[in-house]
């Protein structure tokens, strides 16, 4: 039985679906927010584009000697149809799509990349025209395709792989390792499981209706790639915003106007439009009127996962990674275990422990966490969706560094990732994520951004970026009050209990990951090593 690809998913639903939309596009002659208007594409007009832009790419390519089954490069925004239809036209030429974003603005990366994957060929979007010099392979800007003519040109075949582990597309990570992105080659028998896990996420809340949900992020990553692909299965829809941090004014259009009825979206934007409500209660009652409001990529702040759920908000949490898409989901609704995840059906995964069984003699201390035994998400190698070997560890599966711990039989709460746990002089664990969310709730009006690191050293220390211009002495005296009671149940090694140990630097400096906008804890480290020798060279010497 030949694998499912995105190519084969969406000629099914055109056929299954044709005249039924598939994207409402903005309307560049809406003036934005609440009076924004978007125009409908069909399943049908979808599947006739990417046919069109497959035909285009195949005669430029191959006019360029270049071959099928060669990797091409496209370096887009990925946040337009248009982008969309250069992607999935070059795979139905019958090539490789290597997928970079706007985010890596240094073109030696890219082409590094491309060198690593032999790619042939570089499609890059306009914007870019006076950047890509030097390119060490043929290259041309992504074209308008409704301004191209291929009448002419026969459609190839749907080139047929010769293996389950060939490879279908390339994407890349969000993180970087050694200061360049990874590679994560995506096979048939990969994007075959990815396309199943896909289906299950997305099943409609009416099955009576169209869901109609919102574009997530790029099409050059798996995020909005898995998104896609699970809305063809089922004939949803998917509304293309102004900008992915669209705003709440322009969330009441897409209500009103294009039928939303499930939200998709980053948990940093979402917690935009779950502050808004606060102070706007027609907002509030829209939300609270969605089938789902599904967000992924970082956790939510809790205080505003739990004003949610107290608004009766039907949230759901999708935890997944570039490496292997979309892995675990919450259970939904509004029950006490709405919030539990359970891996997503299909899927072969270990849970393995990296902290000892708690013992039964200290399971009355104050801090439970402690005593409760972390597990980490493990990808089997019998798993569809175990990634490339290349990103396995020596035993075969892929180890992911997300801890959890098994909070009823099946079911799991996230506890960070293992790089959230840092450990002390004396090798004892510490919670960083439980006291970076303290933080943040107990100073949210103080705190823009903050991230604990201290990895090695006696406790922990605590970089802080300030919201506004602000007195840093008394920023940190304030926030040794507000989370001193926090504090004071956690052990010796995991508290920070005076001013010295919290340090104040100018907002968007901490080092991030270019997606996502996470901190990179190891970074920080490195970045401010000198500021930390201080920190507790002052504070053993006084």
């Amino acid at each position: 039985m030949p694998y499912k690809t995105h190519l084969s998913v969406l000629q099914w639903s055109a056929s299954l679906y044709p005249s039924q939309p598939v994207f409402y596009l903005p309307d560049s002659s809406s003036d934005g927010g609440s009076q924004q208007r978007w125009t409908k594409v069909t399943y049908r007009k979808f599947l006739d584009d990417v046919e069109l832009a497959a035909r285009y790419w195949a005669r430029t390519l191959r006019a360029s000697g270049i071959a099928q089954r060669a990797v091409v490069g496209l370096w887009l925004g990925g946040l337009t149809y248009m982008d969309t239809l250069h992607i999935f036209g070059v795979a139905r030429a019958g090539y490789i799509p290597q997928l970079f974003s706007l985010r890596l603005p240094n073109p030696d990366v890219i082409y590094e990349l491309m060198h690593r994957a032999n790619a042939q060929a570089l499609i890059y979007d306009a914007s870019f025209e006076s950047v890509v010099t030097n390119c060490p392979t043929w290259s041309q800007v992504a074209v308008d395709l409704r301004k191209v003519s291929v009448e002419d040109t026969p459609l190839p075949t749907i080139v047929t792989p010769t293996s389950e582990e060939d490879t279908v597309m390339i994407f890349h990570t969000s993180g970087s390792t050694s200061g360049s992105p990874k590679l994560v080659r995506c096979s048939y028998k990969w994007l075959d499981t990815i396309i199943a896990k896909a289906g299950h996420i997305s099943i409609p809340c009416r099955p009576s209706r169209q869901d109609v949900i919102v574009w997530m992020g790029s099409m050059c990553h798996i995020g909005q790639t898995l998104t896609l692909i699970g809305a063809l299965q089922h004939g949803t829809c998917i509304i293309q915003p102004t900008a992915i941090a669209f705003s709440s004014d322009e969330l009441v259009a897409m209500i009103n106007f294009c039928g939303l009825n499930r939200l998709t979206q980053f948990a940093s934007f979402l917690a935009i439009h779950l502050r808004n409500s606060r102070e706007d209660a027609r907002l509030l009652a829209m939300l609270q009127g969605l089938d789902e409001v599904l967000y992924a990529g970082l956790p939510l702040p809790l205080d505003e996962e739990n004003w949610a759920r107290q608004n009766e908000l039907l949230l759901k949490n999708l935890f997944g990674n570039t490496e292997c898409g979309a892995m675990l989901i919450s259970i939904g609704g509004r029950g006490q275990d709405s919030a539990f995840l359970q891996p997503i059906p299909g899927t072969k995964y270990g849970f393995f422990p990296v902290t000892p069984a708690p013992d039964a003699s200290q399971s009355e201390t104050p801090y439970q966490n402690i005593h409760t035994r972390l597990l980490e998400l493990v990808i089997l190698s019998e798993s569809g969706d175990c990634p490339d070997p290349s990103l396995r560890s020596a035993d075969g599966h892929f180890h992911t560094g997300d801890l959890f711990v098994e909070v009823a039989p099946g079911k799991y709460a996230s506890r960070g990732r293992d790089d959230d746990w840092i450990k002390s002089e004396t090798s004892l664990r510490c919670d960083t994520k439980a006291i970076e969310d303290n933080a943040r709730a107990s100073c949210s009006d103080l705190i823009a951004e903050c991230v604990v690191v201290g990895n090695g050293r006696p406790s922990p220390t605590l970089f802080v970026e300030p919201k506004g211009n602000v007195d840093p002495e008394k920023l940190k005296k304030d926030i040794i009050r507000r989370t001193r009671h926090f504090h004071s149940r956690r052990y010796v090694h995991e508290r920070i209990v005076s001013p010295n140990f919290v340090v104040v630097v100018p907002k968007n400096s901490l080092p991030r990951t270019a997606t996502k906008g996470n901190i990179r804890r190891r970074a920080v480290e490195e970045a401010f090593k000198a500021e930390l020798d201080r920190v507790y060279c002052v504070t053993s010497s006084s």
